[in-house]
């Protein structure tokens, strides 16, 4: 319950008050879990081929927009 609550974007502090838990466990549980993800992610895509990349999110990531940007010289 607590990971699926914070996957969906619940505070720590309150996953904390309604699950009646410290909040430093709270933390190790959303920690573990979060190390333990990226082990598997890590393993599963370390051997991925690829031969172009989409960067579509980059806009957003970095807050520019196309009237901000200047072509590539």
């Amino acid at each position: 319950m607590m990971l699926q609550a914070h996957a969906e974007g619940s505070s720590l502090r309150g996953l904390s008050r309604v699950g009646k838990r410290a909040y430093g466990t709270v933390v190790d549980v959303v920690r573990k879990a979060s190390y333990k993800g990226q082990l598997v992610h890590n393993e599963v895509v370390a051997d991925v081929d690829c031969d172009q990349i989409i960067a579509d999110e980059m806009w957003s990531f970095v807050k520019k927009s196309r009237s901000d940007a200047r072509p590539m010289r």
